[in-house]
């Protein structure tokens, strides 16, 4: 079918005419074929041709019988062919120019169609289809489908074609003749096509635009330029595009300026509010001003583009005028400012330079170019310094001028972000600052200085150039009355102090340079000094002069020393002190000493040595006043004097005597240090006669030192030591010949070498023994430096010399013991360790004797011979020496000394079963313990002692220390290293063969085989268990891990270890097992069972046999209590241990019958009849239990517990009787022992027992009920016995629904604190006799518990007792009750305002008191509202408060109250949870309230005015009307009549109230009644006019008003009336009104309303002003800055809101920084908030954050913000509050400003 499609592109495309309309050189209209679809078979009908179109595609299709396939053509100019049954593109061809297809180009054209049909050559028969597009584009978007039939004679159509007839664009047309600059034919053709017109006229400009140009590059003549003018004018007539007009007269180079001024005035007539054109006119001005007669000047003026370096040359050539008025009107960037400034010439004199950069240049730059304050501050700087130089006669006010410029004055910041020259700044500020005190010096004081002198001077060397000025020392007391004194006061210096420092300055000075003229300098110095009026200085003057003066002084000097040394004065002792060090000077030159120059204390020092190296009898003295006067400690000279006397022999402590005590002492500390460097010297002092003086000397010295020294601790121990030290030296010495130098006596080891040596020498000597020949052996002996002999054979010598040599008498004895030891003296060496141990107790006495011990032991194994006193039992000795080294040992030995004590008390035990008694060869053993007090119930526990064989002490005791021995196999003499022990069970393997166990092996068999031998059965288990413990111990201890133990002692060693301990084992547990069997049954057969050590013997044995055991001892134990119950107690442990439960309820079942066998026993009541019975048996003795007398509650509880018996009646009973029946009986009935002087239980006694049985209860029910229903027969006025039976169902813990314990206990603490204050009710007596209860005195004071705990009587019984008193009482009860508690308010409302408000509103109204409130009255509404407000019940409180409201009287108190009514409704309709129907009922109760609060405020009005008339208050519901009525109110024309000694309500205050109550309208009826009373002849507005000038004693008529010229009118009322502010008002007014705009008379209109401080007026005006262009120039440029500075706070408004026009033309940030001057940085926030540039705005709110304080920003927004009329600013502020958030977080302000609003 119809599937064939060809896009025809640029094919068969020519041009054509419609209707045969020509036009030459050119065709207006154009056809283009686009498409051509044919059939590929043959068509045998014509074809529907359907056309549709969308936003998007045009769509045609040529079809016949079925769509097949859509030809599409999208607005891109892509022609698709789709295929419909597939849905798919089966061809897609690509068009460029989209142009010819889119519809939406064709807006203009005619829509016609042109069917052609031709009959081809060939067979087929095309038809041409001439369809303009946008028909079918039309045809597509009405939904119309075109069918075109067609109808051929000869044969069908083959095929379609699509052609577009366009027209051609006329747009094309006119733009080439505008090309062709054809103008008239173009503008003809525009009209003819409706094309714009305006577009010819402004080509045809641009053609003459490039005319004027040429000509005025040509320099034609007057002729064309004034033709070219005139087409211009010309053209620019036509043309209404006025934006286009300005420009053109702005940039077209008019030949003159007449020519300009008359186009731009064109211009202006067209558009006045374009900027360009003003900037334009500025350039004629500025053209004007500098080119006056010049027409060429005029065009290069204007063809300049480089207006900075014009302006340049300018200043260059010293045409400063120009300069300027080139800057004032082309403002120029930071870019040009440094050569602007380089180019001012040096010669221009600085006050022409001040006026224009103070006028210009410097607001220009903060303004427009902040960042160019650092140029224009470094420039002015250097060029305020210059001047210096070139304007001296000026200088320095020129400077001062100049660099005054350049400081922000008006700015109280810099920026944080950008630096715009905070250092230039500053440093300008300080030229500033200097320049200013440097003009004041000059002016004030004739002080000239230079700027760098002053620059460099102080304020006080400013005060000594004044005096170093003065010509003469007879000039000075002028000067300093002239100058310095006022230059002292003005800088707060003290005038005589600064005196005093110019002496010491001058003196400086002049004593260190060499001259000749002294006297110069010291006459200037005296005459200073005599103006110095405090004499303390005047005497610190006259010591500097002294010090300075030249020795020896001129008589200037010494005429003034000695003049004020005969004055009297504080300071004369420090005036003699000085002139005493003068005459050091002269006792120097007795020594020969001149021009020495003692500067330093070395040198001082080196004097004295010189002086006492002199050795004359007044060396000493003179070396002291020497060291006195220059204030020199005089220690050392006597140090020095005294190194002296000893190099000479001489006695010291003579000189040491006299001295201070405090002197001496540091004398002595460090004569000390100089005697032991000294001593130590041995290589240099080799003199022994010297030595000994030293150390003489320094006993003598240091003895002396003791007396005189006090208070210091530390220091008398190092003088006790240090005399210790010096003592030893010297007895050494003299007693022995021995020389020790302090080093070698202080150490330890010399010392020791030396006592060695003496011992020795000693017990040799001692050996000897005294020898009957004559030749005996000379003893050593020590010759004495007197020559006597001293003889150190005895042992007080030998303890002497060991002090010496400070080895303590501890360490002496102990050396002397053991050495007893060695040579077998056990009774010398005991006798020393004795007394050791008694007298020092330390680590070292422990070692001894551990040593000693362990050498005894060594000993008794060898059988040594020894010397032992009589009877003593020398192994008990050793164990005790054993255990006092556990006692006082070091941490490192104390293993070591625990096995040895353990060690040596079983050999002490040993040693016992030794010793002989009668009994036949046996003995008991012997407890080492102290005696042991058991408690009553473990009177069984005791200790086992057996019963056994005596042992031979010569076969046991050997065997028995060789094992204690082995156990020890190391000598106390062996060097330990840390964590290493001597005994076996904690050392360590040794290397080599060495085996400890074996040697133990035999020794061990041997001893347990004579031990079982001698039945000693609880020896040899000791000795088994201690033994194989050792042994274990000491293996595990060195083998923790099998391969590490293998590295280190290698794989045999470990094997022989293993092996030995294996056989040890078998052997040590086969011995066990007998000896424990054999021995438990000792302990069992005893005559009291030791139940711990059965315990023990019991774990040894295995399970079976030990519970056979003990089963079998108690089956055999007949009523024997205590040893069945120790015997059970053990198999009950044993049970615990083997985890057998079973058994263990066995033993435990025969303990609890033991237990109960004995505790009944006491009793005297037997329990063999069920004892070991089950538990239903123990029953039958509850008989028993319960009739003897002595069976107390306890024991029967307990009974009943035990054997799980039912107790729960007993308890019941019990309970019952202890609280009511003993009551009832008169406080109890007695038990069968009261007779014998026991007392009955009082009631808190029976109660704690019942308290304390409860808890025994299973259940406590029972018992619940029975008292619950016992508490009702109570009376209900004893608390007493109430809380007691609550307390009991308390304890009970049981629930019961008829009364809540807590809560009713609650009550009773509330009760018990109350004292009722009505009488009793009917009610009580009623249930008293209901009851059955008797009346009680009690229920006078008390109320009722019982009736209280009922909700229905709750109310009656409470309601009389209220009152203020006892309401906080009954609120608590009411609150633990749970009853309403708004119901309780609401009573106690009630209740207050009866009989508290009641009568006092009747005491008001005899008074006649209506509208005011007492003090009483205030107290008691206060009272009522704060119960009102305590009713959680909206509702509730809302009635409560109207209630009360209702029943006042009318009057003040009654508004107040319908008020706070309303208060309470509005919070009653804010509940969030009220439903609907209840909240129309609230906004109907609301509306009444509302009415009657309105009527009543207006009543109190009217009734404080006493204009409450009868008519008036029936107009109290009409306001409106009430008004009108109070206006024409006689007393208002009595008030203006004036009449005399009468006072008359204030009518408009009273109707301004009336309307504020009322919310009505107040401004709408005064208008209305002004409307009334005037006249109707004019506009009202005229007649206020009218009046005001009638204020103003100016006459006016209406007539004369309405045809007056206004703009005269208000001329002349400005320049005769504006000195008063109503007249500044009032023309204000009529210039707004009749639109009189002139700029001068509004300038002085402003200012006038901002001096007259009408704030309100002046906002008015100003917003009005914003819609009058022309004046926005007079209220941007006024040259008040005050007026300036009020700008954006007056329309805050306006500001706030974006409507001030003249927003963009103020400097804000000068405002806001005047702000800040004057402390308001809220506002100045404000100012700055209004900037319109966001990135400025943010920059600068920074900086002014970073420099304000934040908290005080938001106290004047607090401050400000609803007061006068600037609060526009703040609350601005308010709205921008967020940007204070993060300047408050950063400077931790945010907690304060928490702080300030949270505090009261």
């Amino acid at each position: 079918m119809w599937n064939d499609v060809e896009l025809l592109i640029n094919e068969d495309t020519n041009t054509g005419r419609l209707c045969n309309v020509r036009e030459e050189n050119s065709g207006l209209y154009q056809v283009d074929t686009l498409v051509k679809i044919a059939s590929t078979e043959k068509v045998l009908s014509d074809p529907q041709l359907y056309s549709s179109s969308s936003s998007n595609c045009s769509i045609v299709v040529a079809d016949s019988t079925y769509l097949f396939c859509v030809l599409c053509v999208d607005r891109n100019g892509n022609l698709h062919l789709i295929y419909v049954p597939q849905k798919s593109t089966l061809l897609t061809i690509v068009r460029d120019g989209a142009d010819l297809i889119c519809p939406m180009i064709f807006q203009r054209l005619n829509v016609s169609v042109s069917y052609v049909c031709q009959k081809c050559l060939h067979a087929e028969c095309n038809i041409f289809f001439c369809i303009h597009f946008f028909f079918f584009t039309l045809l597509g978007f009405l939904d119309i489908n075109l069918s075109l039939p067609f109808n051929c004679s000869e044969e069908h159509i083959s095929s379609v074609v699509m052609r577009c007839f366009t027209e051609a664009l006329p747009e094309n047309r006119l733009s080439r003749l505008l090309y062709k600059h054809k103008f008239e034919e173009a503008e003809k053709f525009a009209i003819a096509f409706e094309l714009d017109v305006e577009l010819v006229y402004k080509v045809k400009l641009d053609f003459v635009l490039e005319q004027l140009a040429s000509a005025s590059v040509g320099g034609n003549g007057q002729d064309v330029w004034s033709d070219l003018v005139e087409e211009a004018k010309t053209n620019l007539m036509k043309i209404m595009d006025e934006q286009y007009v300005v420009e053109y007269c702005l940039k077209a180079p008019w030949p003159t300026f007449d020519t300009a001024e008359k186009m731009l005035n064109h211009a202006r007539k067209k558009m006045e509010k374009l900027r360009g054109l003003n900037t334009f006119l500025i350039h004629c001005l500025i053209s004007s001003w500098l080119f006056p007669s010049s027409g060429i000047s005029w065009i290069e003026f204007l063809n300049i583009t480089d207006y900075v370096g014009d302006m340049l040359s300018h200043l260059r050539e010293g045409d400063l005028k120009g300069a300027q008025h080139l800057w004032l009107r082309h403002e120029f960037d930071e870019r040009g400012l440094d050569a602007l400034l380089s180019s001012f010439p040096e010669d221009l004199p600085s006050q022409d330079l001040c006026l224009w950069l103070r006028s210009v240049i410097v607001p220009f730059v903060r303004r427009v170019v902040p960042r160019g304050q650092k140029i224009v501050a470094r420039w002015l700087e250097q060029r305020a310094r210059i001047l210096e130089l070139t304007e001296k006669g000026d200088w320095p006010q020129n400077g001062l001028n100049l660099a005054e410029l350049g400081l922000p004055s008006l700015w109280m910041w810099i920026p944080s972000e950008d630096d715009y020259g905070s250092e230039e700044v500053e440093h300008l500020k300080s030229l500033v600052s200097n320049l200013r005190q440097l003009l004041d010096l000059y002016n004030k004081y004739n002080c000239r200085l230079s700027l760098s002198v002053f620059e460099k001077a102080s304020i006080r060397s400013v005060a000594f150039l004044m005096l170093d000025k003065v010509p003469a020392p007879e000039l000075i007391s002028a000067t300093v009355e002239g100058s310095v004194r006022p230059y002292s006061l003005e800088h707060q210096l003290p005038l005589d102090e600064l005196l005093l420092q110019y002496i010491k300055d001058l003196l400086e000075r002049c004593s260190s340079q060499t001259t000749t003229l002294f006297t110069e300098w010291e006459a200037k110095a005296v005459a200073v000094l005599g103006c110095i009026t405090d004499t303390d200085l005047v005497v610190d003057a006259v010591l500097e002069i002294m010090q300075k003066a030249v020795v020896p002084w001129t008589e200037v000097v010494e005429r003034l020393v000695q003049q004020h040394l005969e004055m009297v004065g504080p300071k004369q002792e420090l005036l003699k002190e000085s002139y005493r060090l003068m005459e050091m000077r002269k006792l120097l030159r007795g020594y020969g000493i001149r021009n020495f120059n003692l500067s330093n204390n070395t040198q001082i020092m080196t004097l004295v040595r010189y002086i006492l190296k002199q050795d004359l009898p007044t060396s000493l003295e003179d070396s002291l006043k020497l060291a006195g006067a220059y204030k020199l400690p005089t220690s050392q000279i006597h140090i020095l004097y005294l190194i002296q006397l000893i190099s000479q022999s001489k006695p010291c402590v003579t000189l040491l005597k006299k001295l201070a005590p405090e002197e001496a002492e540091c004398v002595i500390e460090r004569l000390a240090n100089w005697a032991r460097l000294e001593l130590q010297d041995k290589d240099h002092v080799s003199e022994e006669k010297h030595q000994m003086v030293v150390a003489q000397v320094m006993v003598e010295a240091l003895t002396f030192l003791q007396r005189i020294q006090k208070g210091d601790a530390f220091k008398s121990v190092d003088c006790e030591n240090n005399l210790m030290m010096f003592k030893a030296i010297a007895h050494l010495q003299e007693d022995f010949d021995i020389f020790l130098t302090p080093n070698n006596y202080e150490d330890p080891k010399v010392r020791k070498q030396f006592q060695e040596y003496h011992i020795t020498a000693y017990e040799n000597t001692r050996a000897r023994g005294p020898s009957k020949s004559k030749v005996t052996a000379t003893p050593m002996v020590a010759n004495d430096p007197d020559g006597k002999t001293k003889n150190i054979s005895t042992e007080a010598g030998l303890r002497r010399l060991a002090r010496q040599l400070q080895r303590t008498e501890q360490e002496l004895w102990a050396d002397l013991a053991l050495r007893a030891l060695g040579v077998g003296k056990v009774d010398k060496a005991l006798k020393i360790l004795s007394e050791l141990y008694k007298h020092h107790g330390t680590t070292s006495t422990g070692k001894v004797l551990f040593s000693a011990a362990q050498k005894l032991c060594q000993m008794l194994e060898a059988d040594v011979p020894m010397i032992l006193p009589e009877g003593v039992d020398l192994p008990a000795v050793i164990h005790k020496l054993a255990c006092q080294a556990v006692t006082v040992c070091h941490s490192d030995l104390l293993l070591d000394c625990v096995e040895l004590c353990k060690s040596t008390r079983a050999a002490m035990d040993v040693y016992h079963q030794c010793q002989l008694s009668d009994n036949y060869g046996f003995i008991a053993k012997v407890s080492a313990s102290t005696t042991l007090h058991f408690s009553p119930s473990w009177s069984f526990q005791d200790v086992f002692k057996e019963d056994c064989i005596i042992l031979d002490p010569v076969s046991v005791l050997p065997v028995q220390y060789e094992i204690t021995n082995c156990l020890l196999p190391f000598s106390s003499d062996r060097k330990l290293y840390p964590l290493d022990c001597s005994c076996l069970s904690h050392c360590s393997f040794q290397q080599g063969n060495a085996n400890f166990l074996n040697p133990l092996l035999v020794p061990l068999a041997s001893m347990l085989q004579m031990l079982q031998e001698c039945s000693q059965l609880e020896l040899a288990l000791r000795l088994l268990v201690n033994s194989f413990g050792s042994c274990l111990q000491h293996v595990t201890s060195n083998i923790m891990n099998i391969k590490l133990g293998i590295q280190l002692y290698g794989p045999q060693a470990l094997q022989k270890y293993k092996a030995c301990l294996s056989d040890l084992r078998t052997t040590t547990l086969s011995s066990i097992n007998a000896v424990a069997v054999a021995l438990l049954h000792k302990v069992f057969n005893w005559r009291v069972v030791d139940c711990d050590l059965a315990i023990g013997l019991c774990t040894l044995l295995s399970k079976t046999e030990v519970f056979k055991i003990l089963w079998k001892v108690i089956d055999n134990t007949w009523q024997n209590y205590d040893k069945i119950l120790a015997v059970a107690m053990v198999g009950a442990h044993l049970c615990n241990l083997f985890t057998e439960q079973e058994e263990r309820k066995k033993f435990l079942s025969v303990i609890t019958d033991a237990e109960w066998g004995i505790e009944l026993g006491k009793l005297g009541i037997s329990i063999q009849s069920v004892f070991r019975q089950c538990p239903e048996m123990k029953s039958n003795l509850i008989p028993t239990l319960v009739k003897n007398k002595n069976t107390t509650p306890e024991i029967i509880l307990q009974y009943c517990s035990t054997f799980d018996l039912n107790r729960d009646e007993v308890i019941n009973q019990y309970i019952t009787t202890l609280l009511l029946e003993e009551e009832e009986e008169g406080g109890g009935a007695g038990d069968p022992g009261a007779g014998q002087g026991e007392q009955p239980l009082g009631h808190a006694d029976a109660l704690e027992r019942a308290l304390q049985i409860i808890p025994m209860l299973h259940s406590t029910r029972n018992l619940t009920i029975s008292l619950s229903a016992a508490i009702l027969k109570l009376s209900p006025y004893n608390y007493e016995r109430i809380e007691g039976v609550l307390r009991i169902i308390q304890t009970a813990d049981e629930q019961i629904t008829s009364i809540s314990i807590s809560q009713a206990i609650g009550l009773l603490q509330h009760l018990k604190s109350y004292k009722r204050i009505s009488p009793p009710t009917d009610l009580e007596s009623s249930h008293l006799l209901e009851n059955g209860l008797e009346p009680s005195a009690l229920a006078n004071i008390r109320l009722p518990f019982h009736l209280l705990m009922q909700t229905t009587s709750y109310w009656k019984i409470l309601s009389p007792e209220l009152s203020e008193e006892t309401f906080p009482t009954l609120l608590l009860i009411s609150k633990l009750m749970k009853v309403s508690v708004d119901k309780l308010y609401m009573s106690a409302v009630n209740h207050v305002f009866e009989r508290s408000m009641k009568p006092l509103l009747l005491e008001q109204h005899k008074r006649r008191q209506k509208h005011t409130s007492s003090k009483e009255t205030f107290k008691v509404a206060k009272t009522i509202m704060g119960y009102i407000h305590c009713i959680q019940n909206p509702e509730w409180a809302a009635a409560t408060a109207h209630k009360i409201a209702q029943e006042l009287p009318p009057g003040q108190t009654k508004t107040q109250s319908l008020k706070f009514c309303l208060a309470l409704g509005d919070a009653w309709l804010k509940d969030p949870k009220l439903e609907e129907a209840a909240r129309t009922r609230v906004e109907t109760f609301l509306s009444k309230l509302k009415l009657q609060f309105q009527r009543s405020a207006t009543e109190n009005v009217l009734m404080s005015s006493q204009l409450n008339s009868p008519e008036h208050l029936k107009l109290t519901g009409q306001p409106a009307r009430l008004i009108v009525i109070l206006y024409e109110h006689s007393s208002v024309e009595q008030r203006f009549r004036g009449s005399a000694g009468q006072t008359h309500p204030d009518i408009h205050a009273v109707c301004k109230e009336i309307a504020a109550i009322n919310s009505v309208d107040f401004l709408k009826i005064r208008s209305m009644l002004l409307e009334k009373w005037i006249c109707k002849t004019g506009p009202a507005v005229c007649y206020i006019y009218l009046s005001q000038l009638e204020d103003l004693n100016i006459p006016y008529t209406v007539e004369s008003f309405l045809n007056s010229p206004k703009e005269g009118m208000v001329k002349g009322l400005w320049k005769n009336h504006s000195h008063e502010p109503q007249a500044v008002r009032l023309v204000a007014d009529l210039s707004l009104e009749y639109q009189v705009f002139d700029p001068q008379l509004w300038n002085g209109l402003l200012q006038k309303l901002l001096g007259f401080n009408m704030i309100s007026d002046l906002q008015k005006v100003l917003e009005a002003l914003g819609a009058v262009p022309s004046l926005w120039q007079v209220i941007t440029t006024s040259a008040d800055s005050s007026f300036i500075l009020h700008v954006p706070l007056i329309p805050a408004s306006s500001l706030v809101s974006g409507r001030c026009p003249f927003l963009l033309n103020l400097d804000l940030i000068g405002i806001a920084n005047r702000f800040a001057q004057f402390s308001l940085p809220g506002f100045a926030l404000g100012a700055l908030l209004l900037i319109p540039c966001a990135k400025r705005k943010g920059q600068q709110i920074q900086g002014l954050l970073s420099a304000c304080n934040p908290i005080t920003i938001l106290e004047q927004l607090d401050e400000h913000m609803n007061t006068g009329e600037l609060a526009g600013v703040p609350s601005q502020v308010s709205c921008n509050h967020v940007l204070l958030l993060p300047s408050l977080v950063n400077h931790s302000w945010l907690y304060c400003i928490c702080d300030s609003i949270c505090s009261p």
